[in-house]
């Protein structure tokens, strides 16, 4: 599970650390200081779970979370007990650390994480396989099938997205629309764009050709790229 931690505590980021450390399957990608700081990563990468304080700076953890249109799990870890009432009107929330909380009780919310985590990952295996969706664009909706999109391009608040038949442009985030797309057949490869792996005619450099079209491939991505692709050597 990638997770990142959002604490303005230096000593309690240090145990959160140290915590995640000690477990295999946790991948830290980020730690920050305020939750503002978290928004490129939550839209740039997957991410798995949150490690949320309450009290932070500019904008509180609960207020942040409701900013987000479709948060990961979230921990959340405070030294206030009385805000865990009010954390729980979030269906993400699935558990409350309370500073300061032992190794014990941090891998208790972990294995609790887990055993969600795999209820989701089981039901979405047993949804019938789905090849092709909706999309309204200015209020015409275009039926889009999975095998035949290209790539997705975000900009700014904008994604466009590229198929054998058409091009088009609509408000939206590259995080979400990542998670509509087959997980097998679609990969990032840059902060701003998702290409069909199928499609893909070559590959120069830093840069992936598809269908004349050149797209840069971000120093990050490049190695899950070449994996995907069973690409030996860079």
């Amino acid at each position: 599970m990638k997770c990142i931690i959002i604490e303005d505590e230096i000593p309690a980021q240090r145990i959160v650390k140290s915590y995640i450390a000690k477990v295999s399957y946790l991948e830290l990608i980020g730690t920050f200081n305020a939750a503002l700081k978290a928004y490129d990563t939550l839209n740039s990468e997957t991410i798995d779970l949150i490690f949320l304080d309450i009290n932070l700076p500019d904008i509180s953890g609960l207020s942040f979370l409701r900013t987000l249109k479709n948060p990961p799990t979230i921990i959340m870890t405070t030294a206030y007990p009385d805000y865990a009432v009010e954390s729980f009107e979030f269906e993400t929330i699935i558990d409350y650390l309370v500073k300061p909380f032992s190794l014990e009780r941090f891998l208790k919310a972990i294995q609790k994480t887990q055993r969600i985590q795999t209820k989701i990952v089981e039901k979405e295996a047993e949804k019938p396989s789905i090849d092709t969706l909706f999309l309204n664009v200015d209020k015409t909706f275009h039926k889009i099938q999975f095998q035949e999109i290209f790539y997705v391009e975000s900009e700014r608040n904008y994604l466009t997205l590229v198929s054998k038949q058409q091009k088009l442009s609509f408000i939206g985030t590259l995080r979400t629309w990542k998670q509509k797309l087959p997980e097998q057949q679609f990969i990032q490869i840059h902060k701003s764009f998702v290409i069909n792996k199928d499609h893909v005619d070559k590959i120069s450099g830093n840069e992936v050709y598809i269908h004349d079209k050149r797209i840069p491939i971000g120093r990050t991505f490049k190695a899950k790229l070449f994996e995907v692709l069973d690409i030996h050597g860079k």
